[in-house]
């Protein structure tokens, strides 16, 4: 017997977050009753519906991704703009993004359709590095950096000491370059760190995520992970370190 949300999330249709709301919603069915209890615990042979389709178990799939600037780290979006779904058009297994990237931001983004997986890669308990490159307004001051670095109090809280360097500047032209390294994921959290320091970010990029990186990738471009990349991954999160 396994719970309902994680049995959702093993079969590609959601992360377990998404798959928790959907039942809460009502629209999760099992052997054709409506279930709104998150505790529920099902077995092999109950039929499960959500939103009116049957669940199907699908071959796990793992994908990484450069994504472009102006695509939104969903599967679908109410206002009709491309979604980083859309770039795999041959995939016929249900795939969603590894949390997030922004609008505006380009980079290292995961899609799956194992939520388990998903889960493990981005809970902020398993500390799971991301390092971004920010081209930011203003040059920042080596308090403002260490700051970051300390952990900054933001308006949902403190955020995580970070690992943050400033590459290169211009000072005429008012710009410099920041790596930073986070393990949290909170909404637009970088571009809110260095707005804090007063030095807003103009352009940002995700270059790695755990030891993954773009390289020999162009923007929309992706290949599937290996099979060790995946073991390797599942290792970082629960071990905290590479085998």
């Amino acid at each position: 017997m396994e719970r309902l949300q994680k049995v959702i999330a093993y079969a590609g249709v959601a992360s377990r977050r998404k798959a928790e709301q959907l039942i809460v919603e009502g629209k999760v069915k099992v052997n054709g009753v409506v279930v709104r209890e998150l505790g529920t615990k099902v077995s092999n042979s109950d039929t499960i519906e959500v939103e009116g389709v049957k669940l199907e178990k699908e071959d796990k799939v793992y994908y990484l991704l450069y994504k472009p600037r102006g695509t939104i780290s969903a599967v679908t979006d109410d206002k009709g703009r491309k979604t980083v779904t859309d770039l795999f058009h041959h995939i016929p297994q249900r795939i969603f993004p590894v949390g997030r990237l922004d609008y505006d931001t380009s980079g290292l983004l995961l899609l799956t359709n194992d939520g388990e997986f998903s889960y493990m890669l981005t809970h902020p308990k398993f500390k799971i590095d991301k390092t971004y490159i920010a081209r930011v307004k203003g040059i920042p001051t080596i308090e403002g950096l260490k700051k970051l670095q300390r952990g900054i109090k933001l308006e949902d809280g403190k955020t995580a000491p970070a690992k943050v360097s400033m590459t290169s500047f211009d000072e005429k032209a008012g710009k410099a370059i920041c790596e930073i390294t986070i393990h949290e994921g909170r909404n637009r959290q970088v571009r809110r760190m260095f707005e804090a320091i007063g030095t807003p970010v103009v352009k940002l990029k995700r270059e790695r995520f755990a030891f993954l990186d773009l390289f020999g990738l162009t923007p929309g471009e992706y290949r599937e992970l290996s099979k060790h990349e995946v073991k390797q991954l599942r290792v970082l999160a629960e071990t905290g370190k590479l085998d």
